[in-house]
């Protein structure tokens, strides 16, 4: 009993350590103070609106929906299509392919990002909107990656050809065998490659030029030392724009796992 009690205070340390200040930064987002200080002397809620009312952060809001939005199409697509030709590789360059398209999410935010905006330049591309994207799909991809290839792991290769002895071509095998059942895991791999690409901001930093997303401003207005309430409020919104995807994706994959049961 007592190295039972002893491990579960080892994680509640635990907990705490990682989410106490996740907790404070929530908190100040109701503070009354126009400077964020502890122990906080009262709550308000006139920094919402005044955050909602600044263009700004309005603008740099819609830029990282659209942009996470965006990369997650891409990396839904691009991530399932490399599964599925993973999935069917029986040489030795299985290993090396997974290896490759894994790797970007294995390397340093810094490292991707003067990588991309190195390669851009050479190009001669201005940097913009679809930079950002391009960026951020890089290691949404890998999300979306992982997810379906443990599925297509664990589904039966029978299926597949009981369905081409039917008659069925690849299309149809596809649509109708292959795609139902890792519609789960592809939609929880997208939740998570939102999650990811809306609170990105070392990548975002080297391939979005003169656009400003919402991880950017937060970052430029802590540096500056300005509008303190209202990076609270803004942090406030990244947490639950990336908790909940990620809830729902865990959500998702553990339903999944019970219908596969």
């Amino acid at each position: 009993m007592r190295s039972e009690s002893l491990i579960w205070l080892a994680v509640g340390a635990v907990l705490v350590f990682l989410f106490a200040p996740v907790v404070i930064v929530i908190l100040y987002a109701f503070s009354a103070a126009p400077i964020p200080a502890w122990p906080i002397a009262g709550f308000a809620l006139h920094w919402f609106r005044d955050t909602w009312n600044d263009d700004q952060v309005r603008a740099a809001l819609l830029l990282s929906l659209e942009v996470a939005v965006m990369a997650t199409a891409m990396a839904m697509v691009l991530g399932t299509l490399a599964a599925m030709a993973v999935a069917r590789m029986q040489s030795a360059t299985k290993e090396v392919v997974s290896f490759v398209v894994l790797l970007p999410i294995a390397l340093p935010g810094i490292l991707t990002g003067m990588a991309l905006a190195a390669y851009f330049a050479y190009l001669n591309v201005n940097l913009s909107y679809w930079t950002i994207v391009a960026g951020h799909a890089t290691f949404c991809v890998v999300i979306v990656y992982n997810n379906v290839i443990a599925r297509l792991r664990r589904l039966p290769r029978s299926l597949v050809e009981a369905s081409a002895d039917l008659g069925a071509d690849a299309f149809h095998t596809f649509r109708r065998v292959q795609l139902p059942m890792m519609a789960s895991s592809i939609g929880a791999g997208a939740l998570l490659a939102f999650a990811l690409s809306f609170d990105e901001v070392i990548v975002t930093t080297f391939t979005a030029g003169a656009q400003n997303t919402l991880p950017l401003w937060i970052f430029g207005a802590i540096r500056l030392g300005q509008q303190l309430p209202e990076v609270n409020v803004v942090v406030f919104a990244v947490i639950l724009f990336t908790v909940v995807p990620v809830m729902l994706s865990q959500k998702l994959i553990g339903d999944a796992g019970r219908a596969a049961r």
